[in-house]
């Protein structure tokens, strides 16, 4: 009996987990993969890519959706979207943010600085995108194995992919309402109608930098790819994903510094084992 108590909610566990799989595998769910630069123990964000998702961001979901909990600076990242200072400076100024000097008022603004965070977009009664990545993670993530997770990821990024390309182009009236028909989001309709038409952003040209071997580099020029809908639907996808997990990099790269030194340590406590005790094992 008792050990039928402990298997019990272990089988729920699993048979959940199938029916979950099984669910994102399903004509209303399914996710497709995306073979992203960040995935894997070992990977890094594509700068690029975070520039030209932010750029889609800016200039098509900044409209409804807000990044309260990133901080303007935090563009500059040398493991982010590593935007020049200036760059920087122009894209805060760009936003009006809450004036909390001592002699403003209530609802003043200002224009933003580097030290402020993105400010709440509330107009539309949209999410705040600022965890979306995380909050949204499938495919690999909570249905997944363990090691997918640790080899791929949550699976966020690839959420937020197939739900911008999964528009069938259908409309359903509901209650006063329009919802739009996607593949991919639960119920197959989402009251957000098609963000992206691959023709919303026209993607800069940057200079080389230190972006040799990245998407898009030739020589001294940086050329991005067209801008299709594939195309921006994963730049941004992968802009939410470094916004949800900006230290990503850094917490793989302390892992992996962690599990040298535990190795390390593993061999000397071997060897000081056999030396302590060889005496010991010797009079046997």
């Amino acid at each position: 009996m008792m050990i039928k108590r402990i298997l019990a909610p272990l089988a729920v566990v699993a048979a959940t987990g199938l029916a979950g799989q099984a669910l994102a595998a399903g004509e209303g769910g399914h996710v497709t993969d995306v073979d992203f630069s960040f995935e894997g123990p070992f990977g890094t964000y594509d700068s690029m890519q975070l520039q030209r998702g932010f750029q889609v961001f800016h200039q098509v979901c900044a409209s409804c959706h807000g990044l309260k909990y990133l901080a303007f600076r935090s563009l500059g990242d040398s493991t982010g979207p590593a935007f020049p200072d200036d760059q920087v400076k122009a894209i805060a100024a760009l936003y009006e943010v809450a004036d909390t000097g001592p002699e403003a008022l209530p609802g003043d603004t200002r224009p933003g600085l580097p030290s402020d965070k993105f400010p709440a977009n509330t107009a539309a009664g949209a999410p705040d995108l600022s965890l979306m990545a995380k909050a949204r993670a499938g495919f690999h993530g909570p249905y997944g194995l363990g090691i997918n997770q640790f080899l791929k990821g949550t699976g966020g990024a690839e959420y937020i992919y197939s739900l911008l390309t999964g528009y069938t182009g259908e409309e359903h009236e509901a209650a006063g309402s329009i919802l739009y028909g996607n593949e991919v989001f639960p119920g197959g309709k989402i009251s957000m109608a098609q963000p992206l038409w691959g023709d919303d952003v026209e993607y800069t040209v940057h200079g080389g930098g230190d972006h040799e071997g990245e998407e898009g580099y030739h020589g001294a020029d940086y050329t991005p790819p067209e801008a299709t809908i594939e195309q921006e639907a994963k730049d941004v996808a992968a802009f939410l994903m470094w916004v949800a997990e900006p230290k990503l990099t850094e917490r793989k790269e302390a892992g992996l510094r962690n599990l040298i030194w535990l190795v390390i340590l593993s061999v000397l406590l071997y060897f000081t084992n056999k030396k302590v005790w060889a005496s010991v094992k010797g009079d046997h």
